[in-house]
């Protein structure tokens, strides 16, 4: 079995793949003031098995499009969408978040939770604002410093595993150079790394080794994971995800 199915295998039946709660997408949507609008297109890019994408169907009145570039992700969430009676507000599409299936000036919102490092934060804010109508709203939790020094441990870690980390500062630079105008910020709590990802995810050790025979991918996998883990245990002081609410602006020549 190849390193991605693996993946797959581990975080499907998690309830989320990344750190977060319905509050804290809550929390994001009461910023960004959709909840007094009607008729919503909203897109959630890198949804994973739809924790982010059931909250919004509930709590906007809004369609939802559900984008992951994993099948067997979407699938996960089609199935929870329908016991949770919200099928009718979303819709998926199979699709990897640097080639979007939207038309330009189509979407009231763009909504990203833990996601964007897959193609990089620029990048991501980049490429996806000719999608947003003008004054649409883009919501994306980030790899965050919060401080602006570390342990050099913790530092080594994330800069090899993803470059971009930064601090808000200048994420919030990033998004007033590519033509939005941030509308609030705020740090993931403790709790949806601890009680909402990482500690399913340690439960979930055990079994997904059972069913892969302790095979040395697998050990590898959540030996990583554990180190992950760990950092995070030691270190959370310094880092964290900053959600940032920003909405589209006016181009200026």
């Amino acid at each position: 079995m190849d390193d991605l199915r693996l993946l797959i295998d581990l975080h499907i039946a998690a309830a989320r793949q990344g750190p977060g709660s319905t509050a804290e997408t809550c929390r994001a949507i009461e910023l960004s003031g959709l909840s007094k609008q009607r008729g919503l297109k909203v897109a959630d890019i890198g949804c994973g098995t739809g924790a982010s994408t059931l909250v919004l169907a509930k709590e906007l009145d809004a369609q939802i499009v559900a984008v992951d570039f994993l099948a067997d992700f979407l699938g996960v969430l089609s199935a929870r969408a329908a016991r949770a009676g919200l099928a009718e507000r979303i819709g998926t599409v199979t699709a990897s978040m640097d080639s979007l299936p939207f038309e330009a000036d189509s979407l009231d919102a763009i909504w990203s939770e833990g996601a964007i490092y897959n193609i990089g934060f620029e990048l991501g804010v980049r490429q996806w604002r000719p999608f947003l109508k003008h004054g649409g709203i883009l919501a994306v939790s980030e790899l965050t410093w919060l401080t602006a020094s570390r342990p050099a441990e913790l530092e080594a870690h994330w800069r090899a595993q993803y470059a971009e980390v930064g601090t808000a500062s200048s994420k919030l630079a990033v998004l007033e150079h590519n033509g939005y105008a941030p509308l609030g910020y705020f740090v993931l709590s403790e709790s949806c790394w601890l009680d909402d990802y990482y500690g399913p995810m340690r439960q979930a050790f055990p079994a997904f080794l059972a069913r892969h025979g302790g095979s040395d991918a697998a050990r590898a996998l959540v030996a990583a994971e554990e180190l992950e883990i760990a950092l995070y245990e030691r270190y959370r002081d310094f880092v964290g995800y900053g959600y940032y609410v920003a909405r589209k602006t006016e181009s200026v020549s």
